[in-house]
């Protein structure tokens, strides 16, 4: 059976995640030291006006000191308010706006910043749109910013591309070797395709594991081969056996026991059947398998009642009271050898649990059944797995007869039943439901009950 996988898609994810990875952090990288270069120029700009407004107020305080006055400023950009002196309209709008600021904007495009001088109750006021040298080409510093970190993030995005190709690459390689890989032909020369890295290390592992699954399928199917060979041959000569004896004219106790060996027989040879094709891989493009037939309805009832008459000698031993409550027009569109076989194993486990001799067999639309009175079984029975499903655990001390739940359970699997076990008032059931759309005919009105005592 192929595997087809498609990798392509992965591949073209993990590039776009290598480059988006490097483009991003490169443009993250740019537009930060963008900010800081721009914060740079405005800080270097102010501090160059407050420099000259500290250096024109220390001159104003040598004046005064000197008994010379206020004196003109030296920077025709500065202008002194003496005490009582108004200030410019716009610039005194805003300094009642933000009266802490020290750097404030007037109108028509006009620029303050300001010195106060508190012992004097002056204020030194720099209008410094003349000499901003920032403002001006902010735009084309924008512009300059924006193409180096363009230029980065595409440079950025290269190297992701070139990095993530030859990361992913080999990778992708690999993927497409697997996935068409088939489980009769799988690679063991991967190490040698790829270079001492941790690609490479990955390769020398699948090819290792590769080998041991070789050989572990070419046991398995050399055990199938071997298996099938070694069950069908005794089980023929013995039908072959009971053929000649039933054809020798036996006293008719002898021949009810000859039937029944017959009958016993036959199902062993359906259950040999059955397991060597659940031994098989499941494969939607396999044909159906001759033992298993065609999913056509076949009638309940008297598959059931073979069952009982192949069982009757052991159930009349352990006098069982067996009771069947199943509609004669019921069917199920199972194969017969299968139906024979979950029903035995299900009888035998209620045989061998069972604490009084009455055994239940019922079916309906949905389910067929089989309860017998016990004691509760064990919770991990009872529960169910990750998926919902019972997982049917056999014990190492359970005297459990047949195959035992966990086989039966993966044979109603293989074929879309489902098994579920229950235990309320002292009676343990177990019951096969089938697919919801799975057809069967029901007269409500017909009911056959048998009694084996």
């Amino acid at each position: 059976m192929s595997l087809s996988l498609h990798t392509s898609g992965y591949r073209a994810r993990l590039r776009q995640r290598l480059m988006l990875a490097f483009t991003g952090y490169t443009v993250l990288v740019s537009a930060l030291f963008g900010l800081f270069a721009m914060a740079f120029v405005y800080t270097v700009e102010d501090q160059f006006f407050d420099s000259a407004l500290r250096q024109e107020a220390q001159a104003q305080d040598i004046s005064l000191r000197a008994g010379q006055g206020w004196r003109e400023p030296a920077q025709d950009f500065i202008r002194l308010y003496r005490p009582g002196q108004a200030l410019p309209e716009d610039l005194a709008r805003a300094r009642l706006r933000e009266p802490r600021s020290r750097e404030l904007s007037g109108e028509q495009g006009r620029h303050y910043h300001l010195w106060p001088l508190p012992e004097q109750g002056a204020l030194l006021v720099a209008e410094v749109s003349g000499q901003l040298i920032v403002r001006p080409m902010r735009r084309q510093l924008l512009v300059w910013l924006g193409a180096w970190g363009g230029g980065l993030a595409l440079l950025a995005l290269g190297l992701g591309w070139w990095l993530a190709r030859r990361t992913s690459a080999p990778l992708a390689r690999l993927a497409q070797t697997v996935a068409q890989s088939q489980p009769e032909q799988l690679p063991t020369d991967l190490a040698a395709r790829y270079g001492d890295d941790e690609v490479g290390l990955l390769a020398a592992h699948l090819a290792q594991l590769n080998q041991r699954t070789r050989e572990f399928i070419a046991r398995e199917q050399a055990f199938s081969r071997d298996a099938s060979h070694e069950l069908r041959t005794p089980l023929a000569v013995l039908s072959l056996a009971c053929e000649r004896l039933a054809g020798q004219g036996l006293p008719p106790a002898q021949s009810a026991t000859l039937n029944s060996m017959r009958a016993a027989l036959w199902q062993l040879q359906q259950t040999v059947e059955l397991l060597l094709a659940l031994s098989r891989e499941a494969s939607p493009s396999l044909s159906p398998s001759p033992i298993l037939g065609q999913a056509e309805p076949q009638a309940l009832l008297p598959q059931i009642e073979q069952l009982v008459l192949a069982h009757a000698p052991l159930l009349d031993q352990q006098g069982i009271d067996l009771e069947l409550e199943v509609p004669a027009t019921l069917t199920r569109p199972w194969p017969p050898a299968l139906t024979q076989l979950l029903l035995t194993n299900l009888l035998g486990n209620a045989l061998a649990h069972r604490q009084t001799p009455q055994i239940r067999i019922s079916a309906d639309a949905q389910r067929l059944s089989i309860a017998n009175a016990s004691a509760a079984p064990p919770e991990a029975l009872l529960g169910t797995d990750a998926a919902g499903r019972q997982p049917g655990l056999k014990g190492e001390g359970s005297a459990g007869l047949g195959l035992g739940l966990p086989i039966v359970r993966r044979l109603a699997e293989r074929h879309g039943l489902r098994l579920e076990l229950q235990h309320a008032s002292g009676w343990t059931t177990v019951s096969l439901m089938g697919a919801p759309s799975e057809p069967s005919a029901l007269d409500t009105g017909t009911r056959t009950e048998h009694t084996m005592s």
